[in-house]
């Protein structure tokens, strides 16, 4: 995917990107209060973290 724009979004746009990332650090805390695992992409893969991730996963 390629993104075009600007480096540095508009005040608007940093307003939006803050909230999002507040609420994306709140759902991952919570989850980790319950002892759920989360499911992230990192390196373009998707990775579980937890205490409870599955240990494999096969599609």
């Amino acid at each position: 995917m390629n993104a075009t724009g600007k480096a540095v979004p508009s005040e608007r746009g940093q307003k939006q990107l803050d909230t999002l990332k507040r609420a994306v650090a709140e759902a991952l805390e919570k989850k980790r209060r319950l002892g759920q695992y989360a499911v992230l992409w990192k390196n373009g893969k998707p990775v579980m973290i937890g205490d409870d991730a599955p240990k494999s996963h096969k599609a």
